[in-house]
């Protein structure tokens, strides 16, 4: 079994799907009865989608929410869901929840990290770390590595972080990732927080095969109706030319863009194919391998469909192995996948 280091395995494997395809397409034939998935932020945009089609499958899906009221209402008449609660920000509830899973149960079968921040002004966890590294990267580092032991006693685990194209706006920063000595731009730290997620996959994946767990990466697509954007004033997007002066996006905007369920099709792909069956450590895309991007690829950002490819140093070797280490220092949790 190969590792993917340095892009050596980001391929396509010409899936049969494409960008219209959805997560119920992706997910025919395949039953997930008796198997068990946690999925962050799995109660809005492509998260709840994901954990719709999770459950509808068969699986018993348990759904880690900062906020709880928000969650029951968005997950109301889903069958075979438990909320828990859990803030990435705030490293003792991701222990707490950490111990409240692995009571109960043995094994885990899917694992999707899938919550994120985007756009946020400067803010700081409770450790003084920037919010967007805190919460798209090293919560999940710290939720992943303590449900190791029910992932490995799987005997056949995925492990999925949703990343983003957005991994080509900046590599990672190890001189100063929590902007302590330059200044903020929240973009920049958007996109060291998903090449991290892609490192992070490069060595699960490279460490973890040999029990069975497999990580992926994956860009779900420019998708409309998501909570990404919260944060980010209203100006901003019509500086963009996204949105109208009433705040309305535009028509010929919104039909260049993915339905939720277009959007999480690539992680239930990555989380359920037998088509990715002895492979791992990839960044995937349109529910299929990406192609690695050595500046070969034309972006053209008015052509969401153009925002593709991996960047070689997001699937480094030497700054995946970095990258955990420090991950691991900056936690205080000890990973040894063994």
């Amino acid at each position: 079994m190969k590792d993917n280091y340095d892009g050596s395995l980001q391929q396509p494997v010409h899936s049969g799907f494409s960008a219209s395809s959805t997560a119920a397409d992706v997910i025919k034939g395949i039953d997930l009865h008796g198997k068990t998935a946690v999925v962050t932020g799995g109660y809005a945009g492509i998260g709840l989608e994901t954990v719709r089609i999770f459950a509808e499958a068969g699986a018993k899906v348990i759904i880690p929410a900062r906020d709880l009221e928000k969650a029951a209402n968005n997950l109301k008449g889903i069958k075979n869901v438990i909320i828990e609660p859990m803030d990435l920000m705030t490293p003792d509830t991701i222990d707490a929840f950490a111990s409240r899973f692995l009571a109960p149960h043995t094994t885990l079968e899917i694992l999707v990290n899938n919550a994120g921040i985007m756009w946020v002004p400067l803010r700081r966890d409770q450790r003084g770390y920037e919010s967007q590294l805190a919460t798209n990267h090293l919560g999940h580092f710290q939720l992943t590595a303590l449900l190791w032991p029910a992932l490995k006693r799987a005997g056949s685990a995925r492990v999925v972080n949703v990343s983003s194209f957005g991994h080509q706006i900046a590599p990672f920063n190890f001189d100063d990732p929590n902007f302590l000595h330059r200044e903020y731009e929240t973009l920049q730290g958007y996109g060291q927080s998903k090449t991290a997620n892609n490192l992070f996959t490069v060595e699960l994946d490279h460490r973890g095969k040999a029990f069975g767990v497999r990580a992926f990466s994956l860009h779900p697509g420019s998708v409309n109706g998501t909570d990404l954007g919260r944060a980010a004033p209203m100006a901003l997007f019509q500086q963009m030319g996204t949105h109208d002066e009433k705040g309305n996006l535009r028509p010929e905007v919104a039909a260049t863009l993915k339905t939720v369920e277009q959007g999480a099709a690539t992680s239930v792909w990555c989380a359920t194919s037998p088509q990715l069956n002895g492979i791992g450590g990839v960044y995937c895309e349109n529910a299929d391998v990406a192609d690695l991007d050595l500046g070969n690829i034309i972006h053209d950002y008015c052509d969401p469909s153009s925002l593709r490819g991996v960047k070689p140093y997001s699937v480094h070797q030497g700054d995946a192995k970095k990258l955990w280490t420090l991950s691991e220092n900056m936690t205080g949790i000890s990973f040894p996948v063994n």
